[in-house]
Parts: structure tokens; sequence; C-alpha cells
């Protein structure tokens, strides 16, 4: 895969942005799908957040027959102890942390930048997250589960130890079901990081009530 730098869809304010949410979607999806929920966070104008949302690159995926899709990792199996190519995560959380980088180029500090991302674009936030030498604002995953969390210990970076990380899931999540959620929300919590856990009446999707708290949350992180 090249490394070029990511495409992206973006929602800016009306004012200068002095905060940027940068959310990575899922498998198969693009940035153009979570796009058009900004107007149903309500953020307010005050906060200037500009929203970010990266493709992933084109890439075959393996469960998928090899048939080329966007997606931030391979998928191999569905088997829940491997299912992500942590090589691909790697790569991905390197192009995405340039987004971040840049972001800083231009002016908006790194505890204004929160990263965001559902299912496949959660691993990469979480992952990134950790390791990432930059203090954020805060990450969020949503519907999604850790890369070898065995790993996090030995190569955490201690800038995001106390960034709130909010972690929702659907009950009824029958793609990435609400353990594996859960179970990095618990790993998160014992490396003593700033984690809150939601569960939502919902599938492998978002749902208004997780929107209202997620709104709550970034107002919060980016006051």
């Amino acid at each position: 895969m090249t490394m070029q730098p990511l495409p992206y869809v973006e929602v800016n304010p009306k004012q200068k942005a002095r905060a940027a949410v940068i959310w990575l979607h899922g498998l198969g999806d693009s940035g153009n799908g979570f796009a058009p929920i900004v107007p149903d966070l309500k953020i307010p104008e005050a906060l200037a957040v500009r929203f970010i949302f990266p493709h992933a690159p084109l890439r075959p995926v393996t469960i998928n027959n090899g048939m080329k899709m966007r997606a931030w990792y391979d998928i191999i199996s569905m088997d829940f102890n491997n299912r992500a190519d942590s090589q691909g995560v790697k790569e991905s959380a390197t192009l995405v942390q340039q987004l971040i980088e840049t972001e800083i180029a231009n002016g908006i500090p790194a505890n204004k930048i929160v990263l965001a991302g559902f299912s496949q674009g959660g691993v990469i936030a979480l992952h990134l997250g950790t390791r990432i030498e930059h203090t954020l604002a805060g990450l969020m995953s949503l519907s999604s589960y850790m890369s070898e969390p065995e790993k996090l210990t030995n190569e955490a970076h201690h800038a995001n130890k106390n960034t709130p990380i909010f972690v929702g899931h659907g009950q009824q999540d029958d793609v990435v079901p609400m353990f594996m959620g859960h179970s990095a929300s618990q790993v998160l919590s014992a490396n003593h990081y700033q984690v809150e856990w939601h569960e939502y009446q919902m599938q492998h999707n978002v749902c208004m009530q997780e929107l209202n708290d997620i709104s709550s949350w970034l107002q919060k992180v980016l006051q």
C-alpha cells in the first residue's frame, strides 16, 4: 500500500476553526458516510469545531472474497482474537497521524483534537490514540474493539493517560459483538485510561441517544 495522504470530507464551522474532530468510518464505507450527522450533533458554533472524515485506502479484504473496498486493514477471519491485520492497523495509524500533524501545523492545538472511529475506524482510533505522543482532547470508539490488546501495556504512551475516552456499543450488534467493545473498555481501564462505557439498544450502527451522548461529551472535552 502506498502511503499517500488520506483524502477526506470536511465540515467546517462558520468561523475559523479552533478545534477538530477526526472521525474514521467502518469497513466498506467512506468519509461521506458519517459527514451528514454533523448537524444532528448540534455542536455550538462558538466552539468552532471542524469535522474531518477521511476515506480509508482501497484494499482487498479477505473475508469479502478479496474484493477491493475502503478498509483501514484487512480482515482475514472473523475470529475474535485475530480479526484485525496488525500491519494494516499500523499503516493506517501512521496515515491518520499525518492528519493530526497537519491540523496541529494549521494552528489547532493537539488538546483541541478528538480522534473518533466507528467499527474498523474505532480500532485505529484506539490504537493510535493510546500510542501517540500528543495529548489529545478525547478518543472515541463506537461499535468497535481493540487490536492486539495484550500489547497495550508495553506500547502505550503516557500522553493520553488522562484523556477522556468514550466507548459506545449496541447490545444487539451481530457484526462486532458487544463483549468485544466491553473488553476493549476493560483493557483501557486496567491500563489506567479515563474511559466511559456506554451501551445502547441498537445493532451495528449509531442511534439518536448515542448521538446525543456524543454531542454532550464532545462539548465537554472541547470547551
